[in-house]
């Protein structure tokens, strides 16, 4: 019984303390991103952001876990970081991309499907250890989404214009 206490909670390379602060990190920092989208009432929020963010962060955890227990693995087993990025990126482009809708000549749901790919890449910053980044990265996609939307309304551009028309935010 000791010995599976210890399997569950030894990490190879991080101590647990990183390992649930980078996960809650990722989930705080989504989940800014996700509160934003929720008060424009869109259809990925609060939650859908969080949990891209936390399954980024999850699989980016696994495999740097995986990259420090390198040495149990044969030499047949390729450990590349560089394909969880693009696993990562395909898998969520894959939601954000059900997110987008075209119907009765404009797009629908642009901007929830890029602030999920976001996520995405705020949860593996996160679970690599990158704090400054991802937050900085948060700031700034909270300046986009709202801020540059707030100074669009107050563009004196005529309303039937089609290029003004995002129903998405």
């Amino acid at each position: 019984m000791d010995s599976l206490l210890i399997d569950i909670t030894t990490f190879a390379s991080l101590p647990w303390q990183v390992v649930v602060g980078r996960l809650l990190g990722a989930v705080f920092l989504c989940g800014v991103i996700g509160f934003e989208r929720e008060a424009r009432n869109r259809p990925a929020g609060l939650r859908t952001h969080m949990m891209v963010g936390l399954a980024a962060a999850l699989y980016c955890l696994i495999m740097l876990e995986t990259l420090a227990d390198s040495e149990l693995y044969t030499d047949r087993v390729a450990m590349d970081p560089l394909r969880l990025i693009e696993a990562v990126t395909g898998g969520v482009a894959f939601l954000a991309a059900g997110m987008i809708v075209f119907s009765k000549g404009k797009v629908h749901g642009l901007t929830t499907g890029t602030s999920l790919w976001l996520a995405a890449g705020v949860g593996l910053g996160m679970g690599f250890g990158l704090w400054l980044m991802t937050s900085i990265a948060t700031g700034l996609a909270l300046i986009i989404i709202r801020g540059v939307k707030i100074a669009e309304d107050r563009m004196p551009v005529g309303a039937d214009d089609p290029d003004r028309a995002d129903p998405e935010q």
